[in-house]
């Protein structure tokens, strides 16, 4: 559905026509650009939209289906760019990531929203109490929609990175260390770092270009020559995420690995202990063993003092054992 349409002429915002022809002409007639907004539209909703704007087929195909890769594509009439919002939820600590795709034209910009983890109210607020940056047309949306994305990145990263320190102080906790949902955790952490990493990793070329410092300097076309400076600055911010999640990733794979063998050496200690007591174990039971023979030519079986003595050589050696086993820290 359409969520808001509007024409904004030299940075200020004007209601435009409901129909979107007559306010793509308007706007190409006053100098401005249209802004229209759409969430998880149908392919009917949209093909309005498509015929009116001459968006090309594989965009508008990816648009709809949606669960793309942060890309950017340019085509003879638009350029299109698709970013993935991610949401941080505290509740479950959760990472999820929402879609955005922005088509961009010489007089209009067309932004379609999947998930909740993208809202683009707030950023169309932002633009228009700033039209003289929302003056260098449709690319102003474009940067805006991207440095929100990538200013939030920062706020996810911190929020995993205390995550991450919590877990990193639970896992070296002797009494909840060797928990059996420990090891679930940190790989159900990893695959968030996972999730995170799939939405900012890719996202770092289409900045370049946007900036032009693509392939050969190329400059992209419906891009403002003064807003690429600030694709830059959103780039740099990028790299900092970026290296923040490189950071995570080996972090957690280092603490999981800590864990497993902190395991491991916890389950040598149980099998010494084992041991141990399965060797003090036998001593008795071998020497009950061999008098429980039954043989009728066992002298000692008829002493006065046969049973006393071997019960105390039973506990003579089961002191002498555990003393040996305690001193090299089997026991």
């Amino acid at each position: 559905m359409i969520v808001d349409c509007a024409i904004y002429r030299h940075g200020h915002r004007t209601e435009g026509p409901e129909d979107l022809s007559d306010a793509l002409a308007e706007a190409r007639a006053a100098g401005g650009f249209v802004w229209i907004g759409l969430y998880e539209p149908s392919e009917r909703e949209f093909d309005l939209v498509t015929d009116e704007f001459g968006l090309h087929p594989l965009a508008v195909e990816d648009a709809l289906k949606a669960h793309q890769r942060p890309k950017l594509e340019v085509y003879d009439d638009s350029l299109f760019m698709v970013i993935k919002p991610v949401v941080y939820e505290p509740d479950s600590d959760a990472v999820s990531a929402g879609e955005v795709m922005v088509f961009v034209g010489d007089c209009f910009v067309v932004t379609v929203r999947h998930g909740e983890g993208a809202p683009l109210a707030a950023v169309r607020h932002r633009l228009e109490e700033e039209p003289e940056l929302l003056d260098k047309g449709p690319t102003a949306v474009l940067y805006a929609i991207a440095d929100a994305t990538v200013d939030h990145y920062l706020e996810v990263a911190t929020e995993l990175q205390t995550d991450l320190d919590e877990l990193e102080a639970q896992v070296f906790q002797p009494e909840t260390g060797s928990s059996r949902n420990t090891a679930s955790r940190i790989y159900t952490f990893k695959r968030q770092v996972l999730e995170f990493r799939r939405a900012t990793g890719p996202l770092a070329l289409p900045l370049v270009r946007l900036a032009g410092n693509g392939p050969l300097g190329a400059a992209e076309p419906f891009v403002h020559d003064k807003a690429r400076p600030f694709f830059r600055d959103v780039g740099d911010h990028l790299t900092r995420v970026n290296e923040s999640v490189e950071a995570l990733d080996r972090l957690v794979s280092d603490i999981l690995s800590a864990h497993l063998a902190q395991m491991s050496v916890r389950q040598n200690d149980d099998m010494r202990k084992i041991s141990a007591w399965a060797a003090m174990a036998a001593v008795p039971t071998m020497i009950a063993g061999i008098y429980g023979m039954n043989f009728e030519h066992m002298p000692e079986l008829h002493w006065l003092w046969s049973y006393p003595a071997v019960i105390a050589l039973m506990a003579v050696l089961e002191v002498l054992l555990y003393r040996l086993f305690k001193r090299r820290g089997w026991l």
